[in-house]
C-alpha cells in the first residue's frame, strides 16, 4: 500500500526514536525505557561522485548527528560515506590521500586486484599514512563492477571512513539497465568504537538484549515439559552460551544507515515508468549482516562481489559485511517501494525508498522473527536428517532429547548423561576425529590484546614458535603437504582426498592441538556444507512467507572458469573463538601468535574453512579471488568475501597469482584483531 507523506512524515505505531535508529522491534524489547525521544538527525547530502583517473582524497574529522546528539566522525572529503569513485576498466588510476587526522590512517581498496604495496594495509602493504602526510596510490584497473574502500587503521571504518567504487567495463556491459543507484549499508554508534570493544572484552554478550527471561522458561516448560527444558538449558549453560546470541553489537547501540542516512531521514531514489533499475548493494558496516528485500518487487541478482553471474531471481538475500550484490528491479509506474535491510538478529534496520515521484512512499514492513540458534549451528550435522539441504534443520531445541551425542566433539562439553537414544548416525562421516593423542596444554595467549586494525608495529615474520607443541602431522595427513618450506605451522595441509574442482573438499575434519584450550569454547564435529544454507533466520522463509532466498549454491559465474587446473594442495582452517571471553582466532591461535600462510606463486590450492563457532563470519582474502565451489567447475563464481555459517564449512579455490604479503581475516571489525592471518605468496 502506497502512502503520501509530507516532509515531516512519521510512520504509525513507531516512536520517533525507534524509527530513527531502525529499532522497530520496540524499545521494551531492547531493554530501553519507553517514550525515549530524539531530535531528527541531520540528513546529509548524497555523496559526491568523482570520475576520471586522478583523485585527491582528504581524510579528516566531521561533526555528524544521527540520533539527536552531535558526535565526530572520520570522513573523506568532508562526507560520510566518502565520495563515490567511478573508474574505467583498463585505465590507470592515481589517488592522492592526505591525512588530516591526529593519528595514522590508510585506505584499503576492497576487492580490487592490485600490487601488494598498493593494498593499503599498514604493517603488510606499507607503513600507513602519518598525520599531515600524503600517500599516492597508483595501479591499473583490471576489472569492472561494484566495490568499496575503507580504512584499515584502528577502528576508523566504524567511525565513517568508507565509500563506494563503481568500475565501468571496457566493453559493453552484459547487464541491461536504464539507471543505477548505489545502496551503501553501514552501522553507526554514538559510542566510541574503543569503548564498544572494551565492553565486549569484559562481557561478550553486552549488547544482546534478547537473553532468556523467566517468561521464556515458563513457555518452554509448557511446550516441552520440565525434563526436556532442563536438558536444553543445562547444555547451553555448560557452554556458557546463549541460543539468542546472534550479533555481537546490535541495535541497542547502532543506528543503521543507508547511504549515510538513518531510517527516519529515508534515503530516496527516483525511477520512471518502464525503467530497469540497477541497485548496487554494498555492506560497508563494521559488524552488521543484513537481510534485504523490497516488498512488491522481485530481485534479479546479476553480480556478486563485482563479478557478473548468471541472473537469478529471488525475493530476498543476505549480505555479509564487505560483500556486494547488484540486482535489477523493474518497478511499476506511479508506485513506491521500501528498500528494507533488517539485521540478522532483527534488532534494527536500514531503509530507503524507490519511488516514481518525490513524496510518494511505501509502508515499512515489520521485521521478521528473531532467530534462535539450534544444534545445527553447533556443527552437529543434524540438519540433514530432514533431507532439506540447508532449508530445514532441527527448527529449534524441542525434540532433541533422545539423541546420543556423547561421542561428539562439542568443545569439551559432556553430554554423556543426556538420554538421547534412537538416533542413527551411521551415515555420518566421523573420520579423522580422534584427538586422544593431542597435547592440549601450553597455549596461553591471554596477554595478547590486538585491539584495532593497524598492524604496522607488528613484526609479521620470523616469529619463534619453537615452544608450541603442534602435535606433528594431523591424523596421518601431512600438515605441510610434503613441502614444509611452504606450509608454515598453522592450518592442516592435505595433498590427497582433494576431489575434483567444483565439488568441494571431502577431506576429514581435523582439529589441531591448538584448538584445545580456553581460547576455544566449541569445535564442530560434523559441519554442514554451507552452500545451500541461506542462513540462520532465513531457512524457513520459503515455507513461512513464500519468499525465495538466495544461497551460494544459486551463484554461477557468467563467463567460463579461467583457471581450470585441479588444486594440488588443500588448506583446512578453523574459525575459532571463545564468546564468553570475546577471543577470536584461527585454529585457536590469535594473529599475534600466528606464522604466515605460505603459498607458492602460481600454484592452485583449495581452502576449506570450518566454522567452529556459533557466529556467522564473513572472511576476506586480499589480493586474490576466492573461487567458490558451488558444484559447477565450468562456471565457478569469483568472490572476495565469503560468509561461513555457524557450525558449517565452505570450500573455495585460490590461484596464488599475486606476489607479496596479503591480509586474510574475518571482516567483523571486532573479530579482526584475532581472526586474522598473513598470506605470503613467494
Amino acid at each position: 500500500m502506497k502512502k503520501r507523506y509530507g516532509p515531516q512524515f512519521e510512520l504509525p505505531q513507531l516512536s520517533r526514536r525507534q524509527f530513527v535508529t531502525g529499532m522497530a522491534a520496540g524499545a521494551a524489547l531492547l531493554g530501553m525505557p519507553a517514550g525515549l525521544a530524539a531530535s531528527t538527525p541531520r540528513a546529509g547530502a548524497a555523496p559526491q561522485t568523482l570520475r576520471g583517473n586522478q583523485f585527491d582524497l582528504n581524510i579528516g574529522y566531521l561533526p555528524v548527528n544521527y540520533t539527536g546528539r552531535e558526535r565526530t566522525a572520520v570522513a573523506v572529503n568532508g562526507s560520510v560515506p566518502g565520495p563515490v569513485l567511478r573508474w574505467k576498466e583498463g585505465q590507470t588510476v592515481t589517488l592522492n590521500v592526505t591525512n588530516h587526522l591526529a593519528h595514522d590512517t590508510s585506505i584499503h581498496w576492497h576487492g580490487i586486484i592490485l600490487p601488494s604495496n598498493m593494498d593499503g594495509v599498514p604493517g603488510l602493504s606499507f607503513n600507513g599514512i602519518k598525520p599531515g602526510e600524503t600517500f599516492t596510490y597508483q595501479f591499473q584497473v583490471n576489472q569492472s563492477g561494484t566495490y568499496w574502500y575503507h580504512s584499515h587503521s584502528d577502528f576508523q571504518e566504524q567511525q565513517g571512513l568508507y565509500g563506494s567504487i563503481v568500475i565501468d567495463p571496457a566493453d559493453a556491459d552484459p547487464v541491461a539497465y536504464d539507471r543505477d543507484y548505489i545502496v551503501l549499508l553501514s552501522d553507526w554508534s554514538d559510542e566510541s568504537p574503543h569503548d564498544i570493544y572494551a565492553k565486549l572484552k569484559k562481557e561478550g554478550h553486552y549488547y544482546n538484549r534478547r537473553r532468556r527471561t523467566a517468561g521464556d522458561l515458563w513457555r518452554e516448560i509448557k511446550a516441552k515439559g520440565v525434563a526436556a527444558t532442563w536438558r536444553d538449558r543445562e547444555m547451553w549453560n555448560e557452554m556458557r552460551m546463549s541460543d539468542r546470541d546472534i550479533s555481537d553489537v546490535t541495535g541497542y547501540t547502532y543506528t543503521f544507515l543507508m547511504n549515510g542516512q538513518s531510517p527516519d531521514a529515508n534515503w530516496t531514489a527516483l525511477f520512471r515508468k518502464g525503467e530497469k533499475v540497477r541497485l548496487r548493494f554494498i555492506n560497508s558496516s563494521a559488524m552488521s549482516i543484513f537481510d534485504i528485500r523490497i516488498p512488491g518487487l522481485k530481485l534479479t541478482v546479476v553480480a556478486a562481489d563485482g563479478q557478473n553471474i548468471e541472473p537469478v531471481t529471488v525475493d530476498e538475500f543476505r549480505i555479509g559485511v564487505a560483500e556486494t550484490y547488484d540486482v535489477i528491479v523493474e518497478p511499476d509506474g506511479d508506485s513506491a517501494y521500501t528498500l528494507f535491510a533488517q539485521t540478522i538478529d532483527r534488532s534494527g534496520f536500514a531503509r530507503g525508498t524507490l519511488t516514481s515521484e518525490p513524496g510518494l512512499r511505501a509502508d515499512v514492513p515489520p521485521m521478521d522473527y528473531a532467530p534462535v540458534l539450534t544444534h545445527r549451528d553447533m556443527g552437529m550435522g543434524h540438519g540433514s536428517m530432514q533431507g532439506m539441504s540447508g532449508m530445514g534443520g532441527m527448527g529449534g531445541m524441542a525434540g532433541m532429547a533422545g539423541m546420543d551425542h556423547s561421542q561428539h566433539d562439542m568443545g569439551g562439553m559432556d553430554h554423556s548423561q543426556h538420554d538421547m537414544g534412537g538416533m542413527d548416525h551411521s551415515q555420518h562421516d566421523m573420520g579423522g576425529m580422534d584427538h586422544s593423542q593431542h597435547d592440549m596444554g601450553g597455549m596461553d595467549h591471554s596477554q595478547h590484546d590486538m585491539g584495532g586494525m593497524d598492524h604496522s608495529q607488528h613484526d609479521m615474520g620470523g616469529m619463534d614458535h619453537s615452544q608450541h607443541d603442534m602435535g606433528g602431522s594431523a591424523q596421518g595427513y601431512s600438515m605441510h603437504g610434503g613441502r614444509p618450506e611452504l606450509g608454515g605451522m598453522q592450518g592442516v595441509w592435505f595433498t590427497n582426498n582433494l576431489g575434483r574442482a567444483g565439488h568441494g573438499s571431502n577431506s576429514p575434519i581435523v582439529h589441531l592441538p591448538s584448538e584445545y584450550g580456553y581460547g576455544v569454547d566449541m569445535r564442530s564435529s560434523m559441519p554442514m556444507n554451507g552452500l545451500h544454507d541461506p542462513g540462520i533466520g532465513l531457512r524457513d522463509h520459503q515455507e513461512r512467507y513464500g519468499r525465495r532466498v538466495l544461497t551460494y549454491a544459486d551463484i554461477r559465474n557468467l563467463t567460463p572458469t579461467i583457471d581450470r587446473r585441479e588444486p594440488t594442495r588443500e588448506l583446512q582452517l578453523h574459525l575459532t573463538g571463545n564468546m564468553e571471553r570475546y577471543m577470536w582466532s584461527m585454529d585457536g591461535i590469535k594473529f599475534s601468535d600466528a606464522e604466515p600462510l605460505m603459498l607458492k606463486y602460481g600454484e592452485r590450492i583449495r581452502v576449506t574453512l570450518v566454522n567452529d563457532t556459533m557466529m556467522t563470519h564473513p572472511i576476506h582474502l586480499h589480493g586474490m579471488w576466492s573461487e567458490l565451489e558451488t558444484g559447477d567447475a565450468e562456471y565457478i563464481p569469483r568472490k572476495h568475501t565469503i560468509i561461513v555459517q555457524p557450525g558449517s564449512k565452505v570450500s573455495y579455490l585460490v590461484t596464488a597469482d599475486a606476489l607479496g604479503r596479503w591480509a586474510y581475516h574475518c571482516h567483523l571489525l571486532y573479530h579482526m584483531p584475532g581472526m586474522f592471518r598473513e598470506v605470503r605468496v613467494v
